[in-house]
C-alpha cells in the first residue's frame, strides 16, 4: 500500500512539473517574442520568394504600405514609453495570474497546506525581489544604457539567474537535510543581512572602476564603456571588448547572487520541499522584469519599501532562529508578509502624495 502510494504521490509530481514547465515555457516563448521573431523570419523568407517570382518588383501598393510617417523625437519617445508600459502592465498581471493559477492546480492536486506554502515562498520572493528592481536602475543609469536596449540585458540575465538559483536551492535543501545546525547559520544571516538594510545609506551611482563584478571581468575581457546598438561584445582595431551591456549583466549576475543568498535561506524557512522552492522562486523572478519596467518611473516613491524589506527579513530569521523551540505557523507568516507590505506601501503612497505639498510650501 506504501509504495502504491509513493507511485501515485511521483506520478503526480510529475505531472504537476509538466503543468509548471508547459506554463513558464509557453509563457516566456511569447513574452520574451520567439513567436513573433519566428512569424516575421518566416514572413521575411515568404516576401523574398515573392519577389524573385516578380523580378523583384513591388506593386503600388505595396509600396505604400513602405512608406513611414516620420515622428519627431520627443513624440515617438512618448509613444515609445506608453507601449512599454502597457506591455510590462499587461505581462505583469499574465505572471501574477500563472502564478495564482499555479497555486490553483497545487491546492487540488497536492492539499491546501502544499497551496498555502507555495503563496507564502511566492509573495516572500516577490517582495524579496523587487529590491532588486533598484539596483537594476542604478546599473542602466550608472552605464548610460538607453530604455530601449534594457529589455535585452534583463531578458538575459533573468534566465540566466533562474539557473544559478536552481543550483543555489537545491545546495541550500541538501546543507539543511544534512547539516540541521545550518538552520542558525541562515537565520543569523537573514538578521545580518535585515540590520544591513535598515542602517544602510542610499546608494546614489554605481563606481564602476571600484565594482567586483567590473573588476573580475576586466580579468577577462578589456571593457569598452561605449554603446555600439545591442551588442554584448564590440569588435574595435581587432579587438574583441566588453561593451556596456555585457558590463550591466555581468553586474547584474553578481547581484542577483548575493540578493540570492539572502531570498533563499529566507523561504527555505518557510518550507525545504525542493519543489515548492523552486517553483514560487522561478514564477516571482520571471515577472521581475516586467514588474521593473512597470514601476520604473515610480521607484523612487517608494520610500519604505525597503524598510518594510527589512524587517521581512528579521521576522524570518527570527522564525529559523528559534524554529526548534517553537514553529511559527504558515498562516502567521503569510499574514506579517502581506502586512508589512501593505503598511509600507501605504506609508509611502501617504509620503508621495504630502511631498509635493511641503516642495511647494518651500
Amino acid at each position: 500500500m506504501d509504495l502504491i502510494n509513493t507511485l501515485e504521490g511521483d506520478s503526480i509530481y510529475s505531472l504537476i512539473w509538466l503543468i509548471f514547465t508547459l506554463f513558464v515555457g509557453i509563457a516566456l516563448a511569447i513574452d520574451f517574442g520567439v513567436f513573433d521573431r519566428a512569424k516575421k523570419s518566416i514572413n521575411k523568407t515568404m516576401n523574398k520568394i515573392n519577389n524573385n517570382g516578380s523580378n523583384g518588383e513591388l506593386s503600388g501598393r505595396e509600396e505604400e504600405s513602405r512608406v513611414i510617417i516620420p515622428l519627431s523625437d520627443n513624440a515617438s519617445l512618448k509613444e515609445q514609453q506608453v507601449q512599454t508600459f502597457r506591455k510590462a502592465l499587461h505581462w505583469t498581471i499574465i505572471w501574477i495570474s500563472l502564478a495564482g493559477a499555479f497555486a490553483v492546480i497545487v491546492y487540488f492536486s497536492l492539499g491546501p497546506e502544499m497551496a498555502l506554502l507555495f503563496v507564502t515562498g511566492y509573495a516572500l520572493e516577490k517582495s524579496l525581489s523587487v529590491d532588486n528592481m533598484f539596483v537594476f536602475l542604478l546599473i542602466f543609469s550608472s552605464l548610460s544604457i538607453p530604455y530601449v536596449y534594457q529589455h535585452k540585458v534583463l531578458m538575459v540575465g533573468i534566465l540566466s539567474a533562474i539557473a544559478m538559483r536552481i543550483g543555489l536551492i537545491l545546495a541550500g535543501v541538501s546543507l539543511l537535510e544534512s547539516f540541521h545546525w545550518m538552520i542558525y547559520v541562515f537565520g543569523g544571516l537573514l538578521l545580518f543581512t535585515g540590520i544591513r538594510m535598515l542602517t544602510q545609506k542610499k546608494e546614489k551611482k554605481i563606481e564602476l572602476e571600484k565594482n567586483i563584478a567590473v573588476r573580475i571581468l576586466r580579468k577577462f575581457i578589456p571593457v569598452s564603456l561605449e554603446l555600439d546598438g545591442d551588442k554584448f561584445l564590440l569588435r574595435k582595431k581587432g579587438m574583441i571588448l566588453a561593451s556596456p551591456l555585457l558590463v550591466a549583466l555581468v553586474i547584474i549576475e553578481m547581484t542577483d547572487l548575493v540578493f540570492a543568498l539572502d531570498s533563499i535561506p529566507a523561504i527555505l524557512a518557510i518550507t525545504t520541499d525542493p519543489f515548492i522552492v523552486i517553483t514560487s522562486n522561478i514564477f516571482a523572478i520571471l515577472g521581475l522584469r516586467s514588474l521593473y519596467f512597470l514601476l520604473a518611473g515610480m521607484m523612487e516613491k517608494f520610500y519604505y519599501l525597503k524598510p518594510g524589506l527589512a524587517a521581512i527579513l528579521l521576522f524570518i530569521g527570527i522564525k529559523m532562529v528559534i524554529s526548534e523551540f517553537y514553529e511559527i505557523p504558515i498562516t502567521t507568516s503569510l499574514i506579517v508578509i502581506f502586512g508589512t507590505l501593505a503598511v509600507a506601501m501605504s506609508l509611502s503612497s501617504i509620503r508621495s502624495r504630502t511631498q509635493p505639498q511641503v516642495m511647494d510650501k518651500k
